[in-house]
Order: C-alpha cells, then structure tokens, then sequence
C-alpha cells in the first residue's frame, strides 16, 4: 500500500454534528436525522479532499471495551446516547459508505483502540495516514507519519499546541493525564493531585515514582503521590491506547474508490 490514509472518529464527528443540527431542528426527528446524515457524508467527502487520502475507514465504537472491565467506572458519569440519534446509527454508516469510505463497527472494542492500531501500523512502514477526532486521546500518537486533525477548527494539531493546551510536552501526556485524571471519562488520578501539580512534577521528574522523594514538594503532596500509585497505575492503563487490536483486514481493502 502507498498513499495516506484517513481514520475518522464516526462517533466523535457524528455527534458533534447531530448536538448542533439538534438544538436547530425545526421540522421532524426524521427531517433532523436525514440532515445530519446528509453533512456528516459532506464532511467525510471534505476530509477526503482535505487529507488528499487514498484509503479511508470511519470507526464506530463496539458494545463495550475492555477498560469498562479493567475498571467499572469507566465512563460511568457520562450521559447516554440521545435515542433519536442511537436508532439512527445505520442510516448514518449508509451515508458514509456511499461517500466511498469504509465503515467499521467492530463488536466490543472502542474506536480509539482501532483507530490508533491502524495508525500504528501505517508509522511503522513509513506511511502516512490523518485522524479525525477531537478527542486529545490521540495525541500522543501524533509523529512524523500519524497527523491528527480537528475538523471543527479546521486544524492540523501539533506539539506547541498540546504545550499550550496542556502545560507538558507531548511525550508525557499519559504521565499528566494519570496524575491529574480525567473527568470526561471517569478516570480517576491520584487524589488531590491537580493540573498545576502534575505539571510542576513532570517538569521535575522523567519518573513520577522520584517524586515521592523530592523534598521540594510539600509533605501533603510526596504522601498524595505515595498513597495513590495505585490509581495512577490504573489511570495510565485506562488512558493509553492500545496498538496491537487483531483487525481481521487489510490496509488494501481500504482503498477508495
């Protein structure tokens, strides 16, 4: 295989569009879903063009992944799928199949897994591909071969906005986001372990586990980082990606046509 290869984040890019055709709708569920699918397909005909792609998949996510077993609250807080939107899943995979792009809904595993298993694979030949999410769990997937792109601002992300975003170079993202945890997914930290501390102790530390010694930091915080490494053990399981998803496909059976 040669080209670029686009991944979108169905859920991620359907979602955002359906929460703004929602609020505006006027007319009918089914006139709202029929719209929403309508500039969904236009979107993924624009990403093709944007990313000049030669292969493509949009990934659904599964029923339910291995991190809701790994850890029951997983996600636990967050509010369900609109049913409207739920009921209308295969109306939405029809309008982007017919944009040429292959749609991919695998049982139990989450889009991010499949996603960032396939972006994986491209880097390690020295092929190129783009994600399209919002989600900042790609990030650090991002190098010289995996782009990632927000279709909503219209921009390519890089390593000084994830330093500006976040406060910590890309490579330590899943350091910082073990620590501080994630509300959006329920992932927990380490207790009273905010943004700003994280960010001083990876400033400080190549290994959070040195801090714990660091005389610098308060007692409060060296008793904080000792008593919670458990969830930090947990948090940073939950927050990486994993890359080695048994796919049951080609790269070639997603050529476009």
């Amino acid at each position: 295989m040669s080209g670029q290869l686009l991944l979108i984040d169905a859920l991620n890019l359907i979602r955002r569009i359906y929460a703004v055709d929602s609020n505006q709708n006027k007319g009918s569920d089914e006139q709202m879903i029929n719209t929403c699918c309508a500039r969904v397909a236009h979107a993924c005909e624009k990403l093709i063009k944007i990313t000049q792609a030669t292969h493509a998949i949009a990934v659904f996510d599964g029923d339910k992944s291995w991190r809701y077993h790994y850890y029951a609250q997983y996600k636990s807080s967050r509010a369900p799928m609109p049913e409207t939107l739920k009921n209308s899943l295969d109306k939405f995979k029809q309008a982007i199949e017919q944009t040429g792009i292959v749609v991919f809904a695998p049982v139990n595993d989450e889009a991010d897994d499949i996603i960032a298993t396939l972006a994986h694979k491209m880097a390690q030949n020295q092929l190129y591909c783009t994600i399209v999410s919002t989600d900042k769990g790609f990030l650090p997937s991002l190098n010289n071969y995996i782009n990632v792109y927000d279709y909503f601002k219209k921009e390519y992300l890089d390593h000084h906005s994830i330093v500006q975003r976040f406060g910590v170079e890309q490579a330590r993202l899943i350091d910082f986001w073990a620590m501080a945890g994630d509300k959006t997914n329920d992932i927990p930290g380490i207790k009273g372990i905010g943004t700003k501390t994280a960010q001083e102790i990876i400033s400080k530390h190549a290994d959070i586990t040195f801090a714990i010694e660091d005389e610098t930091l308060s007692a409060a915080v060296r008793k904080k980082l000792a008593t919670g490494m458990a969830d930090y053990i947990t948090s940073k399981h939950l927050v990486g990606l994993r890359t080695d998803i048994n796919l049951g496909f080609s790269l070639k059976q997603l050529r476009l046509n």
